[in-house]
């Protein structure tokens, strides 16, 4: 199946990008992975869209996170202000280090709609400590599972981190995505149609 996302007719630069769809049917059994000294999790956050976006550019820039990036202030003030979800940082000290966003519009089957470290993170050894922190408070309204996909465009290593964390892959699904070039996000050239 071939989804094809194009949301109007102004410049974008088109790239065609495996998407994978996984699941957890059970949370995690093992101990809590602690995070390092210094290091927590705050949550339930509602940031103003400036706020937001600096989130999703500093996370997704590398990994052509653009669909939230793409909507209007409006659209974006709207969903902060409405949306059923649970944002949340990981923090070094006072640091903002990475962002999470569960989409608890079904309760029954929580989505991991958006994860990741800032670049400054990557390799700290916090990415596996910090996803099980954040599958916990998945998990704490008893949901049935809780969803997560990833992408050909995103960090190599974010599909084997999913699979350590005891998500099973559903689905594989090959997208065309239009990417807004006013985004000045840059799109890999080996991704690009």
């Amino acid at each position: 199946m071939i989804t094809d996302l194009n949301f109007n007719a102004e410049s974008t630069t088109r790239m065609k990008v495996v998407v994978t769809f996984m699941r957890m049917f059970s949370p995690p059994q093992h101990a809590p992975l602690a995070l390092p000294e210094g290091w927590h999790v705050q949550e339930h956050l509602r940031p103003d869209v400036a706020g937001y976006r600096l989130l999703q550019d500093r996370v997704g820039r590398d990994y052509c996170w653009w669909m939230r990036q793409a909507a209007s202030d409006a659209t974006l003030a709207r969903f902060l202000e409405t949306a059923p979800v649970n944002i949340g940082l990981l923090r070094q000290k006072q640091q903002i280090r990475g962002f999470f966003e569960l989409d608890l519009a079904d309760p029954q089957s929580v989505n991991l709609s958006y994860f990741g470290l800032f670049p400054e993170a990557i390799g700290q050894g916090v990415g596996r400590a910090f996803l099980d922190n954040v599958l916990r408070l998945a998990w704490q309204g008893g949901p049935h599972s809780v969803r997560v996909n990833t992408c050909t465009a995103d960090h190599p290593r974010a599909l084997a981190l999913y699979q350590q964390a005891g998500f099973k892959v559903m689905r594989r699904v090959q997208e065309i995505w239009d990417v807004p070039d006013r985004l000045g996000i840059p799109v890999p050239q080996h991704l690009r149609v």
